[in-house]
């Protein structure tokens, strides 16, 4: 059973000075003010929804319940979500309102309960699931994480996240500090990865195709191979798991302020994608998510 209480005594000691993300910005925002993400104590989010636009076994057939909140601890020049991520457009609401929303949802049918974006959130989160729980929600919880996340933090979503979706994005610290503003991003992300894993362990579907608990990780293949793709593969097969459930995604666009950064301001290149999958299946992943492939070999084709 999760102790919330406890979890939430901790977690607002982390906010207070914040030290909540890596960021550790030390800001008083107990008192109303605001660090690199933009945003206070209580939950603010963008919106949400059945959203069907995730991997297959999250998506099932009702959708995945996503929960999608304003701001972020990184700040990615090539982010496809700008106007939520950097400028935090949204709401504030209550930690009782966000209860109810993770509840409508449920009543809706969908499989989970998606956060998108939590990192930053995680006590406006955790204040609100106790709620819901109580309230009879007990659908798997989705933590769908950049991957810039504290291993303090993560250690007190032991037991209450099912689910890990995280990003590992970039490998070398000269890129992520020029792309995400967070020079210690990749080693960050290596050792949130392996605290997310110890956690839940690989992913495990069900009979019907559901994720039900475990760990998936998604890398977005960047032009001009500046995100580290290979190196980030061989990390995962070495330090984490050959059976990582995992999304190559090939789906790149230039967004976000990506036009002043060559080679960004250019789409992926079919070629760049498939040598990305040459590199998983040379490493011997088999779990691999293919659930948009179909439409992206389209997309890259035209």
């Amino acid at each position: 059973m999760y102790d919330f209480s406890k979890a939430l005594v901790s977690l607002e000691e982390r906010l207070n000075p914040c030290i909540l993300c890596p960021r550790r910005c030390g800001v008083l925002r107990l008192e109303g003010e605001r660090g690199v993400c933009k945003v206070g104590v209580e939950p603010k989010i963008a919106g949400y929804e059945a959203h069907f636009g995730e991997e297959a076994c999250l998506v099932g057939h009702n959708g995945s319940g996503a929960v999608f909140f304003s701001g972020c601890n990184l700040a990615c020049v090539f982010c496809q979500t700008y106007e939520i991520s950097h400028k935090a457009v949204g709401e504030e609401i209550s930690y009782a309102a966000l209860a109810e929303i993770f509840l409508s949802l449920a009543e809706q049918g969908v499989h989970n309960i998606n956060l998108v974006s939590p990192s930053h959130q995680v006590y406006a989160i955790v204040k609100a699931l106790e709620i819901a729980r109580r309230e009879g929600l007990s659908l798997p919880v989705v933590y769908n994480t950049g991957g810039y996340d504290s291993q303090e933090t993560l250690a007190l979503l032991e037991g209450l996240v099912d689910i890990y979706l995280a990003d590992f994005k970039v490998w070398h610290e000269d890129i992520a500090a020029r792309l995400l503003k967070a020079p210690d991003y990749p080693e960050v992300a290596r050792e949130a990865l392996k605290e997310m894993y110890r956690q839940v362990g690989d992913l495990v579907i069900d009979k019907k195709g559901l994720a039900q608990r475990g760990l998936l990780v998604r890398h977005l293949v960047l032009p001009g191979g500046l995100a580290g793709t290979r190196e980030i593969l061989r990390f995962l097969k070495e330090e984490i798991s050959p059976r990582v459930y995992l999304n190559l995604m090939g789906h790149y666009h230039p967004a976000g302020e990506a036009m002043r950064y060559p080679p960004l301001d250019r789409p992926l290149q079919k070629k760049e994608f498939e040598e990305a999958i040459r590199w998983a299946q040379e490493f011997g992943f088999t779990r691999l998510d293919k659930t948009h492939w179909a439409l992206l070999a389209f997309i890259l084709d035209n």
